[in-house]
């Protein structure tokens, strides 16, 4: 399963990734904007937005670029155990 995540803390970015391969799932971590994200993001099964800790622009740009397949999840919180519940139930 392949996962993409919008936001959260730049310091968290390897542990984020860390947990979505304990939970067999390739990950993809954009915590800040960049220019070459929406060739980046391509199509993933599942995208995570941390709302709190993104920009609204940045969540708009995220969602715009979302295949219609893809499933998104949004979260207030951008702690691992918040990213642990969500994969246990999604992936």
């Amino acid at each position: 399963m392949s996962v993409v995540i919008i936001g959260g803390n730049e310091c968290m970015e390897r542990r984020y990734k860390d947990l979505c391969k304990r939970h067999g799932c390739d990950a993809k971590v954009f915590c800040k904007f960049n220019t070459g994200m929406k060739s980046r993001i391509g199509s993933p099964d599942l995208m995570i937005l941390f709302t709190h800790t993104v920009s609204h622009k940045m969540v708009q740009y995220a969602l715009n670029e979302t295949a219609p397949c893809t499933k998104v999840i949004r979260s207030h919180t951008s702690s691992i155990a918040s990213l642990g519940r969500i994969l246990e139930e999604n992936a």
